[in-house]
């Protein structure tokens, strides 16, 4: 029998006809849609929460495809070879990607629950320019040779997207490597298909085990946030998987004070730990997403520290092919002489505290 979140994937929203059902499509927007050669959609579930009369709709923009992809000043060519070093003397299978010693993101498939324009792996999920096999089993081989590997973070597409057999199998293989101390999956399943989180998947992921499994997200605005994704994460929770956010910092879309200070103080509020806001990265074909640099730990300071608990505060990074780089200029510390510190809250108010000699 066909399952709820099987039933959202067969009828994934990827057509104009389909897309219609939920929005009126705006001239710009059926423009970009027939013009593209890139895969593009969602689930209806995750389309149902698009403002049907309203382009500029965060969750639109983020599905849809649009005429400025076709613009690339900054972006990078080549950007997933760059970013992932696939083209060092290490000799690795593609499944395999790599920026430090002892972790590595282990790719397992391509399909995904909603295929963001915004995508720092758009050359290959979105666009298709870059062709890649992702065995499984060769990837599984690679990692029982390297023993310094002690985090693997399961990725795609959306690994969620794979039945619970799969899943069963590509956690208990992991798990049957001495040198694996931790397995994470990064899924936007919680957000677009929250009907994902069933009991089969649960009984895969869950109970008590030497080598935990932690779940990290994909949410970029409050109205992603519903009854159905609390639900989802409550359920996770429940079989011991801890939930935490890697949001995109995207133009338009969530770069102002307030929709950045509820996206984080609402993820709180269905047990979702925010955790990274990522800069969006150098992928072509997304400079119409991208915000400067400071932008992130700006509206970190300025939505964020003094206004809402330490539990909504993420870090503010941008991934490189040398591993993330953490963009937290120190706002705070003022001047400092032999005797004192002299800080600043986000009021401005500032205060003084001894400055200790090592």
């Amino acid at each position: 029998m066909t399952e709820e979140w099987q039933g959202q994937l067969k009828d994934f929203v990827n057509s104009i006809e389909r897309l219609e059902r939920f929005i009126n499509i705006s001239a710009e927007e059926r423009k970009a849609i027939e013009s593209t050669s890139s895969t593009w959609g969602t689930t209806p579930y995750f389309a149902s929460l698009m403002d049907p009369d309203d382009p500029a709709c965060p969750i639109r923009r983020q599905v849809i495809p649009s005429g400025q992809e076709n613009i690339n000043t900054y972006g990078m060519q080549d950007y997933l070879v760059w970013k992932e070093n696939r083209a060092t003397e290490e000799v690795r299978p593609d499944s395999i990607a790599r920026q430090y010693v002892d972790r590595v993101a282990f790719t397992v498939t391509q399909n995904c629950g909603v295929y963001c324009r915004h995508c720092f792996r758009k050359e290959l999920v979105v666009d298709g320019d870059l062709s890649l096999d992702f065995n499984v089993d060769e990837g599984l081989q690679w990692l029982s040779e390297h023993p310094e590997v002690r985090d693997v973070l399961v990725t795609g597409g959306d690994p969620f997207l794979l039945p619970d057999e799969q899943l069963e199998y590509l956690i208990r293989k992991l798990r049957e490597l001495p040198h694996v101390q931790m397995i994470r999956f990064g899924t936007r399943a919680p957000i677009v298909l929250p009907q994902r989180i069933t009991p089969g998947l649960k009984k895969v992921l869950g109970g008590y085990h030497r080598v935990p499994i932690w779940v990290n997200t994909q949410c970029n605005h409050p109205n992603e946030i519903t009854e159905e994704t609390a639900k989802a994460v409550f359920e996770l929770m429940g079989c011991g998987i801890n939930v935490g956010n890697q949001a995109v910092l995207l133009k338009g879309i969530n770069d102002d004070v307030e929709t950045f200070r509820e996206l984080h103080q609402k993820l709180l509020r269905v047990r979702i730990k925010p955790y990274y806001v990522f800069y969006c990265e150098s992928a072509p074909g997304i400079d119409h997403f991208r915000t400067p640099v400071e932008k992130g730990a700006e509206l970190i300071r300025d939505a964020l520290r003094g206004h809402t608990t330490g539990l909504a505060q993420p870090m503010s990074v941008i991934a490189t092919n040398i591993g993330k780089i953490p963009l937290m200029p120190d706002y705070y510390i003022q001047g400092k002489n032999d005797k004192e510190y002299t800080l600043r809250n986000h009021k401005g108010e500032t205060t003084t505290i001894p400055n200790m000699p090592e």
